[in-house]
């Protein structure tokens, strides 16, 4: 028996509604969240979705569980990239001066990279684990680095996790510097944490 016109919508039209609302929402916080951080307004990510901000709420809970949603593609994907290649390098001083490189590089681009190394949202569990995994892969790289005498026999990994956390506080609540004086200052920086072999 046929459903009379205007009457109301079937569970299947509703669960479709529901998938493609979830899609227009996933999608619009990955652009956002990419191009402006993690702290992007909630409702400006409802508006590019066409949807309302209590829509959000229903679909995901909130921020956290958005954000646990497309963590991956926003930030995950490149970061663990550039950590799996850097393990791919069979000499040291190349893998230190690509994985700083690359990781200042996302910094600056992606500024969402930021909001993850300041663990803006501690609650979101796949935040910290992004931030578990970056942890290890410092403390593996400084580790082969000093027995190499690639880097400064005082540097450690503490100090390297605090160079790109201080970098992350710069990006995210200072003036973006021009490109050419960001990769100029990385140079720099390299220079500083080399050991004598590097040099």
């Amino acid at each position: 028996m046929r459903a009379l016109a205007g009457g109301a919508p079937s569970e299947s039209r509703l669960r479709a509604d529901a998938r493609r609302n979830s899609e227009q929402i996933r999608s619009a916080a990955i652009d956002a969240f990419q191009g402006r951080g993690l702290t992007v307004p909630l409702e400006e990510v409802a508006k590019a979705a066409g949807v309302s901000k209590a829509t959000i709420f229903n679909r995901f809970g909130g921020r956290i569980g958005l954000i646990d949603a497309v963590i991956e593609e926003v930030v995950a994907t490149e970061l663990f990239a550039v950590i799996d290649h850097s393990r791919t390098l069979g000499d040291i001083g190349e893998r230190i001066a690509y994985y700083l490189t690359a990781i200042r590089d996302l910094q600056y681009r992606q500024p969402a990279v930021n909001d993850v190394l300041l663990r803006t949202y501690p609650h979101s569990g796949r935040l910290m684990e992004i931030c578990r995994v970056g942890g290890e892969a410092n403390e593996e790289l400084v580790a082969a680095a000093r027995a190499a005498r690639a880097l400064r026999p005082e540097f450690t990994a503490a100090d390297l996790h605090a160079l790109v956390v201080d970098n992350a506080l710069a990006l995210k609540y200072g003036e973006l510097p021009a490109r050419e004086d960001y990769d100029r200052r990385t140079a720099y920086l390299l220079d500083g944490i080399r050991g004598r072999s590097s040099t």
